[in-house]
C-alpha cells in the first residue's frame, strides 16, 4: 500500500449527484479507495441531533465536520484514497486544509452543481431519504451559486449521466484543477 494517500471531497447541493459519484470514484480509483458519506456522521448522533441545514445546528455542524475531516485524513495518511461525499462548502473547506495539512496527504474538492430544476427533480424523488423537502434543497442550491474563491472547483453537471459526472472529476484531480 502506498504511504500516503489523498482526499477527495465531492460535495454540492442535495440532489446534486454526489453519493452515486463519490461510490464510482471510491469503487475503481488506483489503489486502495475508501468513500466517506458525510450523512453517516451526522446519523452517529443518536440523541439531540439538530437538522443540519438549520442555523442553531452551527456547533453541532463544525464538530462533526472536524471528526470527518480528520477521519478522511487519517485513512489517506494510511495510503487510502478518500473520497468524502455531503454538503462541505466553502465554509467548511478550512478544516480539511488542515487535517490534510497535518497529515501530509493531498487535497481535492469538486463540487457537482447542476441546476436549480435539476436539484430539485432528483431531490425530491429519492425514496426513503430523509431531505426530500424542496425548501432546505432550494436554499442549499443557492448557498453553492456563489463559490467566491471555489468557483473554479465548480463542475455543472446538469444532464450528465452519474458515470459522465465521475470522468470529469477524474480528469480535473488527474491534471491538478480541483487540488487545495
Amino acid at each position: 500500500m502506498a504511504t500516503s494517500g489523498e482526499v477527495i471531497v465531492v460535495t454540492g447541493p442535495p440532489g446534486a449527484g454526489k453519493s452515486t459519484v463519490a461510490r464510482l470514484l471510491a469503487e475503481d480509483g488506483p489503489g486502495p479507495g475508501v468513500h466517506l458519506h458525510t450523512d453517516d456522521f451526522w446519523a452517529f448522533i443518536r440523541r439531540g441531533a439538530v437538522p443540519p441545514y438549520l442555523p442553531e445546528a452551527r456547533r453541532q455542524n463544525e464538530t462533526v465536520i472536524g471528526v470527518l475531516a480528520r477521519a478522511a485524513a487519517g485513512y489517506a495518511a494510511g495510503g487510502y484514497r478518500v473520497i468524502v461525499d455531503g454538503v462541505v462548502g466553502p465554509w467548511f473547506v478550512d478544516p480539511f486544509r488542515a487535517a490534510g495539512r497535518e497529515a501530509g496527504v493531498g487535497l481535492h474538492y469538486a463540487v457537482l452543481r447542476p441546476d436549480e430544476e435539476t436539484v430539485i427533480a432528483r431531490g425530491t424523488a429519492r425514496a426513503g431519504h430523509p431531505l426530500t423537502d424542496p425548501g432546505p434543497i432550494r436554499l442549499m442550491h443557492a448557498q453553492f451559486a456563489d463559490l467566491g474563491r471555489y468557483e473554479r472547483h465548480a463542475i455543472d453537471t446538469t444532464g450528465q449521466a452519474p458515470g459522465e459526472s465521475a470522468d470529469v472529476v477524474r480528469g480535473a484531480v488527474a491534471g491538478g484543477g480541483l487540488r487545495l
